[in-house]
């Protein structure tokens, strides 16, 4: 982008002046890995389904250039405009997941998508965003004002009663995997926003006895979580497939175009997406694309230990959260370091539904990060300016005093 003046006072240039460059060049990095490893797993898996080879290539080149768009739209977003984007977004989100129950399209057992002429979305992968930006709402509201002037705002017990209307909606899909992230990335804003630490325990506590009763009541995941502890009860074809590729891959690759797992595996080009990076681009690429990840995460958070607005913390931290916590489980399933589960590497893995929700996470991130002007910013610099004009002339002041000397 070609250098902007410092007295351009349009609203480009202070967006671009005020927004995290690093964050933003590392979303584009994220946007090219995702148009690089689609051109390389999705023309095989559309010939084994029987389809064209650009299928997939040219839906999620759409799918990628809108992401870009959207985050760049969602940046230019004031805070109150963040908020008011994910109340709206999900009232629609909650509304559209709970008629997936009623009309959706069943895939695997679950009830997940609603069919539109040209794709299938997901409705539950925008509530992630959308959740943390109400839920730190709620709880910022509740530090600020008071119902009659006494009685606090009662934005905790708001908050509680959504997370339980959405733990019942994708317990009855189900969709356990979208479930976990949701009820972390909750218990992490609880956390943020002071939650003792009684409380943080049997929330936690409460998590591990939801995934027993899960494990007993939902043969997938207990087929899932048998295969992983077990290595000769199952079928282990897919991540068998997918260590040997990242073995096959090495240091360096095999070359673009010359791996072997998109031939083998049927999600390559989705959920298996990085076993394909490993194969063809070698370990030095994937220890790239998991940087990329780690300076999204690492410089928002860093970034918020100067934050002391309760809403940005807390909202902010949610979203890298889930961001970060998407990433993980996707790589580590994909390398057997947890039980495996159906979830997209951001803006890599092909999907529209998830590239879209994500790059609505890193826009928010985004927006509420920016540098804002305020009264005490300004007062500050009108200070430090005084003092160091002071202190020139305290120099000159001693320089001439020694002269005359």
């Amino acid at each position: 982008m070609p250098a902007i003046s410092r007295v351009d006072a349009s609203r480009l240039a202070r967006w671009w002046r005020n927004i995290d460059r690093v964050t933003l060049s590392c979303v584009g990095i994220l946007i090219a890995f995702g148009y690089i490893l689609m051109l390389a797993a999705s023309p095989a898996v559309a010939v084994r389904i029987g389809a064209s080879r650009e299928m997939f290539i040219l839906k999620q080149v759409v799918f990628l250039a809108f992401s870009g768009m959207t985050v760049l739209a969602v940046s230019t977003l004031s805070t109150k405009g963040v908020k008011r984007l994910g109340l709206i977004g999900g009232v629609i989100a909650l509304a559209a997941t709970a008629l997936t129950l009623v009309h959706g399209v069943e895939i695997k057992g679950a009830r997940r998508w609603i069919a539109l002429p040209l794709m299938s979305v997901q409705p539950s992968e925008f509530l992630k965003p959308c959740f943390a930006v109400v839920t730190a709402w709620l709880l910022a509201e509740r530090r600020r004002h008071r119902l009659f002037g006494r009685v606090p705002f009662p934005g905790l017990p708001i908050a509680l009663g959504c997370f339980a209307v959405i733990l019942l909606l994708l317990k009855s899909q189900p969709d356990i995997g979208m479930l976990s992230v949701v009820t972390m990335v909750f218990m992490t804003q609880l956390f943020v926003d002071g939650l003792p630490l009684l409380f943080v325990g049997l929330g936690v506590g409460a998590m591990v006895g939801a995934f027993g009763a899960a494990f007993v009541a939902f043969p997938h995941v207990r087929s899932r979580v048998e295969r992983f502890l077990h290595p000769n009860i199952g079928d282990h074809y897919q991540i068998d497939t997918a260590l040997r590729a990242f073995g096959n891959g090495g240091l360096l690759g095999r070359g673009p175009g010359e791996g072997r797992v998109k031939d083998l595996l049927p999600d390559a080009h989705a959920d298996f997406v990085f076993a394909v990076a490993g194969e063809e681009y070698g370990l030095l690429i994937c220890l790239g694309i998991i940087a990329v990840f780690l300076v999204i995460v690492l410089r928002t958070l860093l970034k918020l230990m100067r934050e002391d607005d309760p809403f940005i913390i807390t909202a902010c931290t949610g979203l890298v959260a889930g961001f970060g916590l998407q990433a993980f489980i996707n790589m580590g399933s994909t390398l057997h370091l947890i039980p495996t589960k159906g979830m997209t590497l951001p803006l890599i893995s092909y999907g529209g539904s998830s590239a879209i929700s994500v790059a609505l996470t890193l826009g928010m991130v985004l927006a509420l990060t920016r540098h804002r002007v305020t009264a005490s910013s300004i007062s500050q610099r009108f200070e430090e300016e005084e003092f160091l004009d002071g202190q020139r002339w305290n120099d000159q002041h001693w320089r001439a005093r020694q002269d005359l000397a």
